[in-house]
């Protein structure tokens, strides 16, 4: 029993021990209602990590006794939920309420994987509970959603979280072995972040690693406790950047193997597959550049790609295309080249645009010689005709530096050939 982590040793087995949420489960709240009257329908809880979905769902599950069946969008795929599905529909008996599909993390479905959901909640074979930490109107598809009530769970308050705490010292069988004197709550509040699962890992953890049988629980020693033994990734906090940070930065030193490192610590973690396929598409723009541009069309078909599979098999997806920018060649001269010239904008101001240069949709404005002497370029060999393209007062200022790599070169050939001295790198 006690190498069950505390957070599931103290899960409350009825709405009475449930902490929080006193909108939707407190006296004459709407939700209570709901499940004391029995007819529970589909519904989708929204709200950040650690607030107790999963464990109101539990509850419900066992206050109906219903079979209950749990997957995590995580690592099922539209396998599985049919596999659920087929179970559900062996339970359904005339006499017993049906079975309670538990999803948990539901906004990171595809969309075929949630269109697979549709009809057995629409048959009544399962009713349907959906936990995500992402606004559902935007992540989960309108046909579901439409078949769902949506409840919204709010943020623990400290004094929830510290009633925990004192809770769980004066009620585990473990914790109570040893003498334990709360001098600051701060640091487990902070680092818990509103997250009770987070809350009672972070207690368990500062009692645990101490040998005393006596220990006094201060912000340092909290701090201290952490740096040491907590191993955790955190996609709502430090961490997360962290992790997200040595990821962009493996890529961006061309080591493949800690790439991948990193992007399984992210996978892991729980992390939103859409965040981390927006950072490989911005890696691929600012750190593999134009040393090989085929990286951002990869790394953009990447993200599109994530979001029509999802999980477990975008996990693939994935690490082919952070496998691929890791062993690119690298450049950050377009990355270089615009903070240039948004520092030589901000400096200058907003400079005439030539009037070469200038739009000429009316006869007053061709008469001010908008647009006159402009040359185009595809009227002239090679496609390119020499002129100034810039305002007057900005003649002659380089943004855009080739750096040494193969695509580059051909780049600077090219620009040489064209401008000549203008050019001349």
């Amino acid at each position: 029993m006690l190498n069950i982590p505390l957070a599931e040793r103290l899960r409350p087995r009825d709405l009475d021990h449930y902490i929080g949420q006193k909108h939707l489960v407190g006296k004459d709240a709407i939700l209570r209602k709901v499940v004391e009257s029995g007819k529970i329908p589909s519904f989708i809880m929204w709200g950040p990590p650690g607030v107790g979905k999963t464990t109101l769902a539990k509850i419900i599950a066992a206050r109906e006794d219903r079979a209950f069946y749990t997957l995590s969008a995580i690592n099922s795929g539209v396998k599985d939920i049919r596999e659920a599905i087929d179970k559900a529909k062996k339970q359904r008996f005339f006499s017993k309420p049906n079975p309670i599909l538990f999803i948990d993390e539901i906004h990171r479905f595809s969309k075929s994987q949630q269109d697979a959901l549709l009809g057995a909640v629409e048959q009544g074979v399962l009713t349907l509970i959906g936990a995500t930490t992402e606004n559902p109107s935007f992540e989960v598809i309108s046909a579901l959603l439409s078949r769902c009530q949506v409840y919204v769970l709010k943020p623990l308050e400290n004094e929830e979280l510290q009633g925990l705490i004192d809770f769980a010292l004066k009620e585990d069988e473990s914790l109570k072995k040893k003498k334990v004197i709360i001098e600051e709550y701060d640091g487990i509040l902070l680092h818990a972040g509103g997250d009770a699962r987070k809350l009672l890992n972070i207690l368990e953890i500062v009692v645990e690693s101490n040998e005393e049988t006596e220990i006094t629980i201060t912000n340092d020693l909290v701090h201290e406790r952490l740096q040491k033994n907590l191993a955790m990734y955190d996609k709502g906090g430090e961490m997360h950047y962290d992790v997200a940070s040595a990821f962009i930065k493996s890529i961006r030193g061309s080591d493949p193997n800690a790439t991948l490192y990193w992007l399984a610590r992210m996978i892991e973690g729980g992390e939103d597959l859409k965040f981390i396929g927006r950072r490989m598409v911005i890696s691929a723009a600012e750190d593999v550049g134009l040393a090989n541009p085929n990286a951002l069309l990869l790394a953009n078909a990447c993200f599109q790609s994530i979001q029509t599979v999802g999980w477990p098999e975008s996990r693939i997806i994935l690490s082919e295309v952070a496998v691929y920018l890791a062993t690119s060649p690298k450049s950050n001269s377009s990355y270089a080249a615009i903070k240039v010239a948004q520092d030589f904008v901000r400096k200058t101001g907003n400079l005439p645009v030539p009037l070469p240069l200038r739009n000429a949709p009316t006869k007053l404005m061709k008469q001010m010689n908008y647009g006159k002497n402009y040359q185009y370029a595809h009227a002239h060999q090679g496609n390119f005709k020499a002129m100034e393209f810039m305002p007057e007062e900005a003649k002659g200022t380089k943004f855009y530096e080739p750096q040494k790599n193969t695509h580059e070169d051909h780049i600077r050939k090219r620009l040489l050939g064209w401008w000549q001295d203008k050019y001349d790198y």
